[in-house]
């Protein structure tokens, strides 16, 4: 078996010109892709986001929000709803947004309906 020590090294200048010229277009391909998927994250459908919306909204109702804070748990729904409709326009970026706020909005419901029960009466 040879080992790697055993091979006689060539010199071939126009050899070594044409790896170094594969490698210079290896790492510039290889930089591209990266920036492309780094890119297409960025334009991803929020999922996450809107699953966490309409989880805090439902909690936020649980807690009695529609009483306790009805402006907020309806401000959170308007964000949801316009969350969806970006969504089904491939506006991800809008609706990542949106989907934020409604969660934040149903939130400070699920807060202000928290602190209404503990509140005596």
């Amino acid at each position: 078996m040879q080992t790697l020590a055993s091979v006689p090294f060539v010199r071939n200048p126009k050899g070594i010109a044409n790896a170094g010229a594969s490698f210079g277009a290896s790492a510039r391909g290889l930089l591209i892709a990266i920036l492309l998927i780094t890119a297409g994250c960025g334009t991803a459908p929020p999922v996450q986001e809107m699953s966490d919306a309409r989880q805090a909204i439902a909690a936020a109702r649980d807690a009695g929000a529609e009483q306790a804070a009805a402006e907020d748990l309806r401000m959170a729904e308007a964000f949801l709803d316009s969350a969806q409709r970006k969504l089904s326009e491939k506006a991800y970026a809008q609706a990542r947004r949106d989907a934020l706020q409604a969660k934040d909005r149903a939130l400070a419901a699920l807060a202000a309906s928290e602190g209404s029960i503990s509140e005596p009466h």
